[in-house]
């Protein structure tokens, strides 16, 4: 999905918060865009399915918010992690870790590269919605 063919606005006029979406399953990344292009105050402005892809649109496209798999094609997001901490993206950025990996030690190692929402995919689902949908809000008050 390109930036520049989102045309889509929140209903106070301003521009909605920009999400990037890194996760390799369709099925999932359908679900995840629906959610977040119906909330009307964010939309899923790119899409990596892995590592590198992701890694790429960082560095050329600024996000207010990305939510990552665990898990991606050809190998882990902690590139991704790594490089967002390394950058200043994490404290600048909603960034959540949305997996089916859900066990303490990835989360205290995402943890450790600052992130401060990690959900189970098969549990929490609405909650990073949730959780973003509140984020986009705040933000929008603030603009």
């Amino acid at each position: 999905m390109n930036a520049d063919s989102i045309t889509a606005h929140t209903d106070s006029g301003r521009a909605p918060l920009r999400v990037l979406l890194i996760e390799d399953s369709p099925l999932i990344r359908r679900s995840i865009v629906e959610a977040i292009d119906a909330s009307g105050v964010m939309q899923v402005a790119a899409q990596a399915e892995s590592a590198d892809e992701a890694i790429a649109l960082l560095d050329g496209e600024a996000f207010d918010a990305v939510i990552v798999d665990l898990q991606l094609k050809g190998g882990s997001s902690v590139a991704v992690l790594a490089y967002m901490q390394k950058e200043g993206l994490i404290e600048s950025t909603f960034a959540a870790v949305l997996t089916n990996h859900a066990l303490p030690a990835y989360r205290e190692r995402c943890q450790q590269y600052g992130v401060r929402h990690f959900y189970d995919k098969s549990f929490e689902f609405d909650r990073v919605i949730d959780a973003l949908h509140d984020y986009a809000q705040g933000r929008l008050e603030e603009r």
